[in-house]
C-alpha cells in the first residue's frame, strides 16, 4: 500500500503515474487527501483537549492544597466533560482511520519509469528471446492429445471428483510433476534461496498484505464459515512471514522459495486458449520471493529474472521475456517481468 505521506506530498505525481497503469479513479487520490486531513483535524484535537484535561487534572491537586474546594469540583466536572469529549473524538477517529484505509487500499503500486505505456498484452515491451524452437514433424499432437493417449492426466474424473479445470494427474503425469517440483526447489536452494512449506489457506491481513485483497477477491476461493482463502500463490503466504515486522539491513536479503498448490477461480475462462493444462484452477507453483533493501529492490529483481532465465536454458526451452506495459501489469506490481515459454504443437507462445 503507498504510503499516505507520499501521497500528500506528490499527488501530481501519484496521479500520473497511476495513469500509466489505466487506473480508472484517478480523483481517489484527491479524496484519499481528503481523509487524511480529517484524520489529521481529529488528531490534533484530541492532542488539545487531551493537553485541556491534563491541565485541569493538575489544577484539582493544587486546588485542593489551597483548600478551594468548590474551584475544584468545578475543575472536577471540567475534567468529566473532557473524557466525555474525548471519548466521542476516539469514536470518530477510529473511523476515519478506518475509511482512509479502506480508500487507499484501492490504489494500486505505482509503476516504474521503465514500465511502457500500452493498454493489452500486444503492447507489452520483448527485452530477449532464448533456446531454440523446435521443429516438430508434421503428425505431432497439442498436449492434450499426447496427455490422453499416455493417460499422463486425467480431466473427467478429476471433474468427477471436484469440478471441471481441476486435473487429476496419474502414472508418470504425476511423477513427471513431482520431479519438476524438486528440480525447481534444488535449482533455487542451490542459489542461497531458503524452502519453506507454507500452509495453503491464509487469513483476510494475510490477503491484504500482498495486495490480493481486494484487487483479486473475485478469483480467490473463500471458505466462508472461517472466513479464510485458499492461495491463489505461494507469494501471498511467504511474503506475510514478514507482515508487520522490521527486517535489519544487516539481514537483507532474505531469499526464500515455496512449492505450493494454487488455486483461481479464473472466472469467465473459456475457448482454445483454454484447453488442457492452458488454464485450470489447481495448478502447482515454484517461487522465489527476495526481502532486499529498497535502493536494491530493482537490481535483485534483475538477478531474479537472470536466475529464472538460467533454468528454462537448462531445461532447453525456448522462452522470451516481456516487459510488461502499465495496462497489463498486476495491482501491485511496480515493474514486472513475464517468461513465456513457446509451444510448438500450439505455435503460440504461453
Amino acid at each position: 500500500m503507498l504510503q499516505i505521506s507520499f501521497i500528500r506530498q506528490n499527488a501530481a505525481l501519484v496521479k500520473e503515474r497511476l495513469a500509466i497503469k489505466y487506473f480508472g479513479d484517478v480523483s481517489l487520490v484527491d479524496k484519499v487527501i481528503e481523509l487524511d486531513e480529517q484524520v489529521r483535524k481529529l488528531k490534533v484535537e484530541s492532542e488539545t483537549l487531551q493537553a485541556d484535561m491534563n491541565a485541569a487534572s493538575k489544577a484539582i491537586g493544587v486546588l485542593m492544597g489551597k483548600g478551594e474546594k468548590e474551584a475544584a469540583e468545578q475543575k472536577k466536572q471540567e475534567v468529566t466533560q473532557h473524557k466525555s469529549a474525548m471519548q466521542q473524538l476516539h469514536d470518530e477517529l477510529a473511523i476515519a482511520e478506518k475509511h482512509l484505509n479502506n480508500e487507499m487500499v484501492k490504489l494500486p503500486n505505482l509503476p516504474h519509469t521503465s514500465v511502457p505505456k500500452g493498454k493489452t498484452p500486444e503492447e507489452n515491451e520483448l527485452v530477449r528471446e532464448g533456446g531454440t524452437k523446435p521443429v516438430l514433424p508434421l503428425n505431432a499432437v497439442p498436449h492434450w492429445d499426447l496427455i490422453k493417449k499416455y493417460d499422463l492426466v486425467d480431466f473427467e474424473t478429476g471433474a468427477k471428483i471436484t469440478g471441471s479445470g481441476f486435473p487429476l494427474y496419474k502414472g508418470r503425469g504425476a511423477k513427471l510433476q513431482r520431479a519438476l517440483i524438486q528440480y525447481f526447489l534444488d535449482y533455487n536452494i542451490a542459489a542461497g534461496y531458503t524452502e519453506y512449506l507454507p500452509p495453503l489457506l491464509v487469513n483476510e491481513a494475510s490477503a491484504f498484505g500482498t495486495g490480493s485483497l481486494p484487487d483479486k477477491e473475485g478469483q480467490m476461493y473463500h471458505a466462508v464459515e472461517d472466513d479464510l482463502y485458499l492461495l491463489p500463490t505461494a507469494e501471498v503466504p511467504v511474503t506475510n512471514i514478514y507482515r508487520d515486522e522490521i527486517v535489519k539491513e544487516k539481514d537483507v536479503p532474505v531469499k526464500m522459495t515455496a512449492y505450493t498448490p494454487c488455486f483461481r477461480r479464473e472466472a469467465g475462462s473459456f475457448g482454445s486458449d483454454v484447453r488442457g493444462l492452458n488454464r485450470v484452477h489447481q495448478f502447482d507453483k515454484v517461487e522465489i520471493i527476495q526481502l532486499a533493501h529498497p535502493d536494491k529492490s530493482y537490481e535483485v529483481l534483475e538477478e531474479m529474472v537472470q536466475h529464472v532465465e538460467a533454468l528454462l536454458l537448462a531445461l532447453k526451452l525456448p522462452y522470451r521475456i516481456l516487459r510488461l506495459c502499465g495496462g497489463d501489469m498486476s495491482f501491485t506490481g511496480a515493474l514486472t517481468y513475464d517468461f513465456e515459454v513457446f509451444s510448438a504443437a500450439q505455435q503460440k507462445w504461453l
